[in-house]
């Protein structure tokens, strides 16, 4: 059987995956065995994982050497479910099984140190491997159409499970099934765009450029999501990331009781931990538990999610987190004046602190689901300094109380942001709506590359268009949500090459305050502008040729080289400038021979900018 049927059969499989591949506590104590583990997941569905770890956790082998690999482990376990079960090698935990494989192969950078450890040192040094892969492995490349299309009729490659490794190994710590999700869709994408036995599609080159996008961007929405929230892990520590479970997770089932929520909670805390660490065994047990959990108490939890937990299991865990909020009690109050007003707030706070503070969030998240998480996680924290000062001993009488006024303050400055922000955007469109965030961010973080702030910029201005038109019990946690995503990438870029102080602070101090923080900056005045060089500004003849989108593009490059030559120029002065550059092209543009205009009047254009600038 070619491996693209076997990457189509693990995905029609009820995901006995995850229970067939244990915790190695499980496998340690002998209750299972690799024989066991064949007999559940069946050849194919086995064969595919295998091929899945190998690439993960051999981040400097190749695509032979990590499917031989996968090979001769499914073939030890083929003969360990047929007949040979007492053998020794049968009774070997299944992760040492695995790592034993990798150690046997010769020539393989960067495993030796680890091959020299034992156990669960061992398995901690190939975790640490994935982190270094990340490093060096250039990103996924789309396919050359009709090379592809002829390895693909001709079976000369396997090119699903080639496709499959690629994902895999540029991936180290996505979850088998998000990687075998998407080689299901990278296979129906040949066959629709290589056709059937007549030959392939008429239009090839349009369909692999309109097809190649899809296949790739689950896999890199699903990146992006766990380098999010293991980054939160990673940077805020576990008290962070529970808290905003705990606000996601009691907006999303406000029908559960706090006791339910909290368990799910502390699984799903749990699960990350073993996710984020990159170990996909664990990672992949952790996810079906807690999908069996929810599934088996829709009763106590929600509503909505009966059609999800009738999917597939690789399907259903993307379902549940997508599907609507619950409707929220018909008995709930709209207020929880308890935790202000309750003669005890102070004594529980002091004896249960933690226990305390997650109930208020519980109730005040359950309550609103037009808010966004992280707003919710500032109305906890605010909540919690109020208690600190109010049940001090001296505290003055009606502390308290102030608490309110300050809530309803907030959330109205965090609802006027974004209304401001949807106006300007609704007012200019996407490209001027961007124009204006580069002159904010290069103002902020000038030392990001015109690359990188166009990149961060589009993004936000995407966010614009999908929440703008929604309405305003939508709007917040779409945007927030969203805009949180694309800091955090600022925020990852800033961890591996520091970008500023400003910036440095908002993205270590408080997770919650992060967006806030961050749209307070301004001008980074620890940078030393650009110098006026004769190369910084140039203009030529292609000002006029290039197709509008690239003009664009190259109008904000040119902004940005602007801005950071003169990072403290007036909104007026801008304009100006802007003007004066439009009337250039204009007139060059008319001329017989614009390169020659612009090789004139180019340089005077920057004499009068200069001048104008340093009036």
């Amino acid at each position: 059987m070619n491996w693209g049927t076997i990457i189509y059969v693990v995905l029609l499989v009820s995901l006995t995956v995850a229970k067939a591949l244990p915790r190695t506590s499980r496998d340690a104590e002998g209750k299972t065995s690799i024989g066991q583990r064949f007999s559940q997941l069946h050849e194919n569905n086995f064969k595919a994982i295998a091929l899945i770890m190998f690439a993960q956790y051999v981040p400097g082998g190749t695509f032979r050497r990590a499917a031989g690999m996968a090979e001769r482990v499914t073939a030890l376990a083929r003969s360990c479910a047929a007949a040979a079960r007492d053998s020794p090698d049968c009774l070997k935990p299944l992760d040492r099984i695995f790592f034993d494989t990798i150690c046997q192969e010769k020539n393989l950078p960067r495993i030796a140190d680890c091959c020299a450890k034992e156990d669960s040192e061992r398995n901690d040094c190939f975790l640490s491997l994935k982190n270094f892969s990340q490093g060096f492995i250039p990103p996924l490349q789309r396919p050359d159409a009709e090379a592809a299309c002829r390895n693909y009729s001709q079976q000369q490659q396997p090119l699903t499970a080639y496709f499959t490794y690629e994902v895999s190994r540029k991936h180290p710590f996505l979850p088998a099934p998000t990687i075998l999700s998407v080689a299901l869709q990278y296979e129906e994408m040949m066959k629709r765009c290589c056709g059937s036995e007549e030959g392939p599609s008429q239009h090839l080159q349009e369909c692999f450029q309109t097809q190649a996008p899809k296949v790739v961007k689950s896999v890199r929405e699903d990146a992006l999501r766990q380098k999010h929230t293991c980054g939160i892990l990673k940077k805020f520590g576990e008290r962070t990331l529970k808290a905003l479970k705990l606000t996601q997770i009691s907006q999303k089932f406000p029908k559960a009781d706090f006791v339910t929520v909290h368990k799910l909670v502390m699984d799903v805390a749990d699960m990350y931990k073993d996710c984020c660490r990159g170990d996909m065994l664990d990672c992949m047990q952790d996810r079906e538990d807690i999908l069996q959990y929810v599934c088996s108490n829709q009763h106590i939890l929600s509503s909505k999610i009966q059609q999800c937990c009738e999917q597939p299991l690789l399907q259903r865990s993307e379902c549940i987190i997508h599907v609507e909020n619950d409707d929220k009690p018909a008995d709930l109050s709209p207020h929880v004046r308890e935790f202000i007003e309750d003669k005890g707030i102070c004594e529980r706070f002091a004896q249960e602190k933690d226990t305390h503070l997650a109930r208020f969030l519980y109730e005040y998240s359950r309550r609103h689901p037009e808010f966004s998480a992280q707003m919710l996680l500032r109305i906890g924290k605010g909540y919690e300094d109020l208690l600190q000062e109010c049940c001090r001993p001296g505290a003055p009488s009606g502390c308290r109380s102030r608490g309110e006024e300050e809530l309803r303050k907030h959330i109205y400055e965090t609802e006027s942001v974004m209304r401001t922000s949807c106006d300007i955007y609704n007012e200019k469109g996407d490209y001027y709506f961007q124009n204006e965030l580069l002159m904010s961010f290069t103002k902020k973080m000038p030392q990001l590359t015109s690359t990188e702030l166009i990149k961060f910029t589009k993004e936000m201005t995407t966010i614009g268009s999908k929440c703008c038109q929604l309405g305003q019990d939508k709007l917040l946690p779409c945007a927030e949500e969203n805009l949180d995503l694309v800091l955090g990438e600022i925020c990852r870029r800033h961890l591996a090459d520091p970008i500023n102080p400003g910036v440095c602070r908002c993205c270590s101090s408080s997770y919650a305050f992060r967006r806030p923080c961050i749209g307070k900056l301004e001008v980074d005045e620890s940078y030393v502008p650009l110098a006026l060089t004769p190369g910084l500004f140039a203009f030529h003849g292609d000002l006029c040729t290039m197709e509008e989108e690239k003009l664009q593009h190259r109008k904000q490059e040119m902004l940005i080289t602007l801005l950071k030559y003169k990072p403290q120029i007036s909104p007026e002065q801008l304009g100006s400038v802007t003007a004066a550059f439009g009337a250039m092209r204009e007139r060059c543009c008319g001329e017989a021979n614009p390169e020659a205009c612009f090789l004139k009047e180019g340089p005077e254009l920057i004499k009068r900018s200069e001048k104008m600038l340093s009036a």
